[in-house]
């Protein structure tokens, strides 16, 4: 019965009523029936049986003796139902029809206004490991990226096909935020890649400038799309942008996360603010010297506890990464030295830094600065005994 009810339902989308297409389902289960047996079998009203009927002929799927009592006999399926099929076939032919037509007059509107619909392929979040592998050993010329914590993790995982395409030659560039700096994963990519660090929080992965996979931190889904289009066009313009402005860290690789959040940590405080405050300390100092590593401090930097050794690291690493510079420690002449391929005194903070530490340890010091080498700027650091330097 479940099932001739069932039936009966998938009947009305024929364009059956639902009296007809009970009444049809039980004279094909009950054969040759009278309309009052009909009204039993189906369910159907006493008084609706008959007006049923008279459908049910008129659309040529039952017969309707003229005798009385009424006999009625169902039109075997096949034939009942050809021209209803063949009506519906023609419906979604048309509809098909209809559809192609309404595409060819929407694209057509579009190239008159000077748009072009763009097919992106969009990835479920357990195959973008599988496509992030296959880009990358793909690769031709570059694979430049953008990475969250998210992103960092895959590509941390793509180690072997990534150290493939550094021995191709192939320039793979990356940048991450700076909190991901000396992390598990951050030591875990390979040796030859060229890191950066910005403020960002996407995941864009760039292949040779022409093919592009962004992925969603929320979800893990992915999308892929060719850099000629807008959006692509952009990222590449976007990623050139972010690595001009980056910080390079490549020199931070070795350090442990604590000693290389801080060194990012001194680096934009004094980026931001140390020759500021270094001005403004000449102007209203009033003979006192200028305290950089008080300057720090009230900036949650402690530095006095380190050794001379850990200080001149810092240092040497934050030249390198602010201005292309050096500090080495020329133990003839008895004094540091300090030197930056830029000439804007940005070197001024960190040789203040040095001095102060150096004082602060009882070592007297002398400054001397040429802003004159070149097209740099050159500081010496005279002190006034050995200095035992184990790096």
């Amino acid at each position: 019965m479940v099932k001739g009810q069932d039936l009966a339902v998938s009947l009305e989308e024929f364009g059956l009523s639902k009296y007809e297409a009970q009444a049809y389902v039980a004279l094909i289960t009950k054969g040759t029936i009278s309309a009052g047996e009909l009204a039993y079998y189906s369910n159907l009203p006493r008084t609706k049986v008959y007006p049923t009927l008279l459908k049910l002929e008129k659309k040529k799927i039952a017969i309707i003796s003229k005798s009385k009592p009424i006999m009625c006999t169902a039109i075997a399926p096949e034939d009942a139902f050809d021209e209803i099929i063949q009506e519906q076939i023609n419906r979604v032919n048309a509809m098909n029809s209809l559809i192609t037509k309404l595409k060819e007059l929407s694209e057509d509107s579009k190239k008159a206004r000077g748009s072009e619909e763009q097919r992106y392929f969009h990835l479920a979040a357990n195959y973008v490991f599988k496509q992030l592998q296959t880009m990358i050993e793909g690769s031709k010329t570059s694979i430049h990226v953008v990475i969250d914590s998210w992103g960092l993790n895959l590509l941390s995982q793509c180690k072997d096909v990534l150290l493939h395409v550094l021995r191709k030659d192939i320039d793979v560039k990356i940048v991450i935020p700076p909190s991901l700096v000396g992390s598990e994963t951050f030591h875990g990519l390979p040796t030859g890649i060229k890191i950066k660090t910005a403020d960002i929080s996407q995941n864009v992965f760039i292949f040779d400038d022409s093919e592009i996979l962004m992925i969603n931190s929320n979800n893990g889904k992915g999308a892929i799309f060719h850099s000629t289009d807008v959006l692509g066009t952009n990222q590449v313009k976007s990623f050139e942008q972010i690595w001009k402005n980056g910080i390079k860290i490549s020199n931070l690789a070795d350090m442990t996360k604590s000693d290389a959040q801080e060194t990012l940590k001194a680096i934009q405080v004094i980026t931001e603010n140390g020759l500021g405050y270094v001005l403004n300390s000449m102007i209203n100092s009033k003979g006192k010297g200028i305290d950089i590593l008080n300057f720090l401090n009230k900036n949650g930097i402690d530095l006095e506890s380190k050794t001379l050794d850990e200080i001149i690291a810092l240092v040497d690493s934050t030249l390198d990464i602010t201005c292309s510079g050096h500090l080495k420690y020329e133990s003839n002449a008895n004094h540091f030295v300090i030197e930056s391929k830029v000439n804007s005194g940005h070197s001024i903070p960190w040789a203040l830094l040095l001095e102060g530490y150096l004082n602060k340890k009882g070592i007297k010091t002398k400054m001397i600065y040429n802003g004159h080498v070149h097209n740099g700027e050159r500081i010496h650091i005279k002190v006034d005994s050995k200095i035992s330097i184990t790096s």
